[in-house]
């Protein structure tokens, strides 16, 4: 805990991202301590989303680091 706040929360959510190039992925992410999905591209420092046991093409159970 930092000054009584939670640092970390696992909160998984499921998600269809499709990618500037037309590709589709299908994955789970952790929203933690955000109220939701969008928050995580908007309400960030971070530049990157991780996308785990994920889906793309014929590959299934990959990780991947959305920019």
């Amino acid at each position: 805990m930092i000054d009584g706040k939670e640092s970390f929360k696992r909160e998984i959510k499921r998600i269809t991202v499709k990618t500037a190039d037309g590709s589709t992925l299908v994955g789970k992410i952790n929203i933690g301590l955000k109220e939701r999905v969008s928050d995580l591209f908007t309400k960030t420092e971070n530049q990157f989303i991780v996308l785990f046991d994920a889906e793309h093409a014929n590959a299934m159970g990959k990780t991947f680091f959305i920019n």
